[in-house]
């Protein structure tokens, strides 16, 4: 079956379709936690502040405005969301969250089982063609840690997460002109960090 697209899953869930907003959550699970991960470095306010994210998108879907894109709106609530957690420097306990209900919220369904806790953390083995490759991904990934916050959310925003420089925009609230120099000198200075001894 192909993949149903954002809008689509938004309008089924909007009619009462659970499952669509599970299928949403897996779908950005791991590229928010990833990104928060990049403004507070720590595994654990990281997954706070990602569950904290999807309650703030589960709250507000119904104001959601169609005609936008989703990618873009929720990868602009996370960044807010870190930003407030960086100002606070409050955390909200992991288990709260089921106060929210539904297990795609950190509450536990009637099996017992924990949707996004289990998703967050993938405890299967890599496969070997990946650990084959796992020293030259270590050594990209420490070059990129020497990079400026702004410089590696772009990075990663458009490589990994795969959003365009308008979408990087509009999450970041920069002008596209910005983003486009921070990736420019982001691979300009990756490119010197690897040809350094």
């Amino acid at each position: 079956m192909p993949e149903k697209n954002d809008q689509k899953l938004i309008k089924q869930y909007l009619k009462g379709d659970k499952k669509s907003l599970e299928i949403l959550v897996k779908k950005y699970l791991r590229p928010i936690h990833n990104f928060v991960w990049q403004y507070v470095r720590n595994k654990q306010d990281a997954e706070e502040i990602t569950q904290e994210v999807f309650v703030k998108t589960w709250r507000n879907l119904k104001k959601f405005d169609r005609t936008k894109n989703f990618k873009t709106w929720i990868f602009a609530i996370a960044k807010n969301a870190a930003i407030d957690f960086i100002r606070k420097k409050k955390t909200l306990p992991f288990s709260d969250f089921s106060a929210y209900g539904g297990s795609a919220f950190g509450g536990e369904n009637a099996d017992g089982k924990n949707f996004l806790a289990e998703k967050l953390i993938d405890p299967s083995p890599l496969p070997a063609e990946v650990c084959e490759r796992a020293s030259s991904i270590k050594t990209l990934n420490s070059k990129i840690e020497q990079l400026s916050l702004n410089y590696r959310q772009v990075l990663k925003l458009h490589h990994d997460n795969q959003l365009t420089f308008e979408e990087i925009a509009e999450s970041l609230g920069k002008p596209i002109n910005t983003v486009k120099s921070w990736h420019r000198r982001a691979v300009i200075q990756l490119k010197k960090l690897f040809i350094k001894p």
